[in-house]
């Protein structure tokens, strides 16, 4: 895939949410000629920046995990295959772009949680549930119930972290599965289902549920983080940031970020080098020209996130954060109709993003061909929308009424978990693996942040973690409820077809 193609991807997910934020920001919600110019120019880097990314993972980086999970397979040792493993997802896991904005978000609300402390505990949740995903696919584990004791446990330490980090927690398990670390992951996991098929010992959903399972390993680790600094008496308590300081700073800005970027991209990229390297001389031996093509897929990666963070940290977070500010507090001192633009605004900017996420498209595709055209793209994509609008806008309702995300996420997983008795293995595995794709780099970057900004300009104290928790909720539920009407529709058009074949009989 060309560059050219990318960037129409990257273009189609960003474009519809910079027309909305214009929009408010001409008519309602004045954020300042500067923020907006420093909007659009971030915007357009965003694009360029993810494009190029995405770029480097199509030649570089999922080319490394197909042939490293099929290599390690193949050497039939187990021990290995988990070891190396890890290792990949927490290396990739620290490269991620989303989870190096998430970390920023959350120190710059919380400033006992040290950035860096929080992306290496989320990448040793990675590396350690990825381990649990490929024991799962060896020892052909059913998912549902590894998936049910899992919640179960995470749940029960969710009730002993502190409050303000249980949103926190299941929003790292969005934020986590971003550009970078679902195509490795489920590169990964198709290498080594590929070897197990071969081997007559695989079936199909043993190719999907790594992402899923590995999700759930950010979410348990962020939790007992939270649980570490509550018992060392750290003040978890939220800093309010001045919403006016965001308009005051030039465009040299853009300037100032690339040394800092530059640094980040290169301590996130260089590990993914090492790990190419030594896996060259250990364990793949590829041939030179493939080695040289993941290595200029690994350029392309560099380039692309360093351009990505300038865009994401030069203006395009920061008008978000302003604009949702804005709203925020009008709609806490005037109530009435600001109320319901701030919510309305959620709800559009959910149901966009969802809709223009070029992985949903991908996955939506994939259930078409899987039901045999029974449940078509259009009403999957017009179900994930309509639940991602609504996670949104449950989201900015939090802002006001300011209540435990637990009560929105207890009775939402409790139902997915539910749903997993009628729903068939396969839709159930693609349903949690799905909760990622719906959580894009857009939701990650600028609905946190707008939402982040809203609960600040009314007030409130970190509650507006959680949305990321939310938009991811929605497929479990959505992809598994598709998954029982497939089940219910093959049954009948079974059905029909014994009675014709016996009344042809009878004939």
């Amino acid at each position: 895939m060309n560059f050219t193609s990318k960037l129409k991807e990257t273009a189609t997910s960003v474009v519809p949410v910079i027309a909305i934020v214009l929009v408010l920001a001409f008519t309602v919600a004045p954020i300042g000629a500067m923020l907006i110019i420093r909007f659009v120019i971030g915007g357009v880097l965003l694009i360029f920046g993810l494009a190029a990314f995405l770029l480097g993972v199509d030649i570089g980086i999922q080319p490394i995990g197909e042939q490293t999970g099929a290599a390690l397979t193949s050497k039939k040792n187990v021990f290995l295959l988990l070891a190396v493993s890890f290792a990949i997802g927490f290396l990739v896991t620290v490269a991620e772009p989303d989870i190096q904005v998430f970390g920023d978000q959350i120190h710059s609300v919380f400033n006992a949680v040290e950035k860096m402390r929080l992306v290496f505990m989320i990448a040793f949740g990675v590396g350690v549930f990825i381990v649990f995903g490929l024991l799962r696919t060896v020892l052909h584990l059913p998912i549902k119930i590894v998936l049910l004791i899992f919640y179960a446990v995470i749940f029960g330490v969710a009730f002993l972290a502190p409050a303000s980090f249980r949103g926190i927690a299941f929003d790292s398990g969005g934020a986590t599965t971003g550009p970078m670390t679902v195509p490795f992951i489920l590169s990964l996991g198709v290498g080594v289902a590929a070897v197990r098929s071969k081997r007559g010992k695989s079936d199909d959903d043993d190719t999907f549920g790594l992402t899923g399972i590995t999700s759930m390993g950010p979410i348990l680790a962020v939790l007992l983080y939270g649980v570490i600094l509550l018992k060392s008496g750290a003040s978890l308590e939220a800093a309010v940031s001045s919403a006016e300081s965001a308009s005051e700073v030039g465009l040299n800005v853009f300037i100032k970020l690339i040394p800092v970027v530059a640094k980040e991209a290169t301590l996130s990229i260089a590990p993914l080098v090492v790990m190419l390297i030594v896996f060259q001389f250990t364990l793949l031996k590829l041939p030179p020209h493939q080695i040289i093509r993941m290595a200029v897929g690994l350029v392309w990666s560099y380039i692309g996130l360093t351009i990505f963070l300038i865009g994401v940290n030069g203006g395009f977070m920061s008008a978000g954060r302003e604009l949702g500010g804005i709203l925020g507090q009008k709609a806490s001192q005037e109530g009435g109709m600001w109320i319901v633009l701030l919510i309305f605004t959620g709800l559009l900017l959910g149901a966009v993003v969802v809709c223009a996420e070029p992985a949903v498209w991908v996955l939506t595709d994939q259930v078409e061909n899987l039901s045999g055209g029974t449940i078509k793209r259009k009403f999957m994509l017009s179900f994930l929308a309509v639940g991602a609008a609504v996670a949104v806008g449950l989201a900015l309702w939090r802002t006001f009424q300011n209540f435990s995300i637990m009560k929105i996420l207890v009775p939402g997983y409790a139902i997915a978990l539910f749903l997993m008795i009628f729903s068939p293995s396969l839709f159930t595995a693609i349903a949690f693996d799905s909760g990622g794709v719906a959580s894009g780099p857009i939701t990650s970057t600028f609905i946190l942040s707008f939402a982040i900004g809203a609960s600040q300009g009314c007030g409130g104290n970190g509650d507006s973690f959680g949305v990321i928790a939310l938009v991811a909720m929605t497929p479990l539920i959505a992809i598994q409820l598709l998954g029982i009407v497939y089940n219910a529709k093959k049954k009948r058009s079974g059905k029909i077809s014994e009675k014709s074949e016996v009344k042809n009989g009878c004939v």
